[in-house]
């Protein structure tokens, strides 16, 4: 080991010490999801969630003061730092997670600095090793089952070993089930029983919410596909819900639009290596998203975006849409997300605080996202290089954000941004729609509304615009400075007018409090567009009603949690009742 000074290598063993301690608690919440499953506690699955997104600004708190502490020297001093990092480098050569290690110190160094000084010598811009220099061979993630005894056989056999507490409801109707779906589908032309057929199931299972799925690949003559078993417990037993085997919809069931799961991954590079095999299209920042390491996401992100940049020539524009009121939003054609900055002054008539936005976007966070609301990464001084930036951008940006842009002669900084997906927004997907597109995308839209709201998120402004069309076409919310939960909603009839003088009036004949809502209003939203308006009121105009807005809430503040599914109802096997359990 180079030597170093005992002042960097302290700081370089205590922030590794705080990075271990960290993963082994991680792992620790993640570990209590079997139990929390097993014994259907789905609140205690939301507040587990909610426990291990904080454990991470937690821990990193506490070893800022902990590295302030094994020393008397100046811990500003960036020399120092350097030399930590070098040490650091050097200590974790041979950890297994060296890639999640580099994060959480560059997590400490940018708490300490204000994330000021983002530079690869005070931390890991780029990665310290290639990522497969130093292959774990000897730890095996997944296991792999032959079709030689039969299809039926082989999909028991995987049942049977995933060692749930509570019997499975009736494994031999599920098997049944499970292959005469795939014999229908995907193995339609594949001789089984031949070992032409081989499935890898990675033996950790994935939790979110109120399902458990059992996550892994077939592997034919044709390629590979996924092959995932989402499975529920009703308090009769678990069973096996559908089977997915279509890429599309494994990446909705990982999707930026859901929480993360929860899964025992011990080497999480090795999981997100198996997952890239059954959705090559992801990104790896997206898989690590989708497995909970969402701060080493951001580093994967921004190191992906560096390279693509590189690569490219395009410049960043405005984003396509009606300007937002609070929020100055751009994006690289190029590269598939927006990056959204809260302005320095909202546009009337909002009323909102940038301390309030913020807190929104946390909100989201934290919240069960349902498949219906993007996730957002959080960023603090993010580099751009000047040259890239359209010069109208630029002046709308010098307009709308001075307070969070620096500009100098090579670079742009801005301060503060939040980076997310991009989509088509919904007002102008529909503007090229046929009366089928326009009816999907009405059904979507309602569906996101409702099922948001069932997870206790209330949109606050669902205008159309407010709304973005995937590439699945699913519709998702992406505008969050006026949401709020459901709960704490005073849902209203409009009284009556009691004449035509209150009926034509400017302003509303009855008072109206800063939480009352009135369903019937909704209809607004259509304004100019009344093709989208009836196929709406076709499918979902119980949302006009403030009895269906109360009914949710008496259910949530009973304690209830609606069932969601990351893959269509109508793919859900009809079950027959159980016969036997194993």
């Amino acid at each position: 080991m180079t030597n170093h000074s005992p002042t960097a290598r302290r700081i370089a063993k205590t922030i590794l010490n705080g990075f271990d301690a960290y993963f082994a608690d991680f792992q620790n919440i993640t570990l209590g999801a079997k139990a929390r499953f097993e014994t259907a506690a789905w609140q205690a699955v939301r507040q587990a969630n909610k426990e291990r997104l904080e454990h991470y600004k937690l821990k990193v708190g506490q070893v800022v003061k902990l590295v302030q502490s094994v020393t008397t020297k100046d811990t500003s001093q960036l020399e120092l730092w350097r030399e930590s990092r070098a040490t650091y480098a050097q200590l974790i050569a041979d950890h297994r997670n060296y890639e999640i290690a580099e994060t959480f110190f560059n997590s400490i160094f940018c708490k300490c600095f204000d994330h000021a000084h983002i530079h690869d010598s005070n931390i890991f811009v780029k990665p310290s090793r290639a990522p497969d220099d130093k292959p774990l061979r000897d730890y095996s993630i997944y296991i792999s089952y032959s079709d030689r005894k039969g299809l039926e056989s082989m999909l028991l056999e995987i049942m049977e070993d995933y060692a749930f507490s509570t019997h499975w409801e009736d494994a031999a109707r599920d098997v049944e089930l499970i292959a005469d779906t795939l014999m229908r589908g995907p193995l339609a032309n594949v001789e089984t029983g031949v070992g032409d057929l081989r499935i890898d199931m990675l033996e950790s299972v994935f939790y979110r919410n109120k399902g458990a799925y059992l996550v892994g690949r077939m592997i034919t003559g044709d390629g590979v596909l996924p092959f995932i078993l989402p499975c529920l417990n009703d308090g009769n037993g678990i069973y096996v819900d559908t089977v997915i085997y279509d890429r599309d919809c494994t990446s909705i069931i990982f999707s930026f639009t859901r929480s993360h799961f929860m899964v025992d991954a011990p080497i999480p590079s090795r999981f997100v290596r198996f997952l890239s095999t059954i959705m090559p299209q992801k990104d790896i920042s997206e898989l690590y998203n989708s497995i909970g390491f969402h701060k080493h996401s951001k580093t994967e992100f921004y190191r992906h975006m560096i390279a693509h940049m590189k690569t490219s020539h395009d410049k960043f524009v405005v984003a396509p849409g009606i300007r937002g009121m609070v929020m100055a939003v751009f994006t690289l054609p190029s590269y598939s997300v927006v990056f959204k900055v809260i302005k320095d002054k909202f546009d009337e008539p909002k009323t909102v605080t940038e301390e309030i936005v913020r807190d929104r976007y946390k909100l989201v966070s934290r919240s069960d996202r349902v498949g219906r609301m993007a996730d957002t990464q959080e960023y603090s001084h993010f580099i751009f290089y000047r040259n890239r930036f359209s010069e109208e951008l630029l002046e709308e940006l010098k307009r709308d954000i001075p307070s969070k842009l620096v500009i100098t002669d090579k670079w742009i900084i801005i301060k503060h941004l939040y980076v997310e997906r991009r989509m088509e927004p919904l007002n102008l997907y529909l503007q090229h729609a046929d009366e089928k597109q326009t009816y999907e995308a009405m059904e979507e839209y309602g569906n996101a509304i409702k099922q948001l709201a069932a997870a206790d998120i209330f949109p606050g402004d669902m205008l159309l615009k407010n709304f973005g069309v995937t590439r699945h076409k699913r519709v998702v919310f992406y505008d969050y400075d006026e949401i709020c939960h459901l709960t704490e909603c005073n849902f209203r009839k409009i009284p009556e007018a009691r004449d035509d003088a209150q009926e034509l009036a400017d302003r509303p004949w009855y008072t109206v409090a800063e939480e009352d809502v009135f369903p019937e209003e909704f209809r607004l939203f259509f304004s100019g567009n009344p093709t989208a308006r009836k196929a709406f009121e076709s499918q979902h105009s119980d949302l006009y009603d403030y009895r269906f807005w109360q009914g949710l809430q008496e259910r949530i503040r009973a304690g209830h949690i609606e069932d969601t599914f990351p893959y269509r109802r109508k793919w859900r096997f009809k079950r027959r009742p159980a016969e036997t359990g194993v």
